[in-house]
């Protein structure tokens, strides 16, 4: 039997508050670019730690029905996409 997890945004948040942060939404553009077509499987790979674990909040943060992603992503790369 498996279990439904929706994460919430409580990760990225706190990575969004950090005094290092830096702005990589511009892959929640191109995922959404990806989005229902065949090319839908995406690969993150990096080295150790270089953010894998971050992207995946970020993009989780995005994507989540519990987050106000509106307000959250309001001052990053993201907001000035058209898409």
């Amino acid at each position: 039997m498996g279990r439904f997890v929706n994460p919430d945004s409580s990760a990225f948040q706190v990575a969004l508050n950090s005094k290092i942060y830096v702005d990589k939404t511009g892959l929640i553009s191109y995922t959404n670019s990806v989005l229902d077509t065949t090319n839908a499987y995406i690969c993150n790979s990096r080295p150790r730690r270089f953010g894998k674990s971050y992207a995946v909040n970020m993009l989780a943060a995005y994507y989540s029905k519990g987050a106000d992603s509106e307000k959250m992503f309001s001052g990053l790369a993201i907001s000035r996409c058209i898409d």
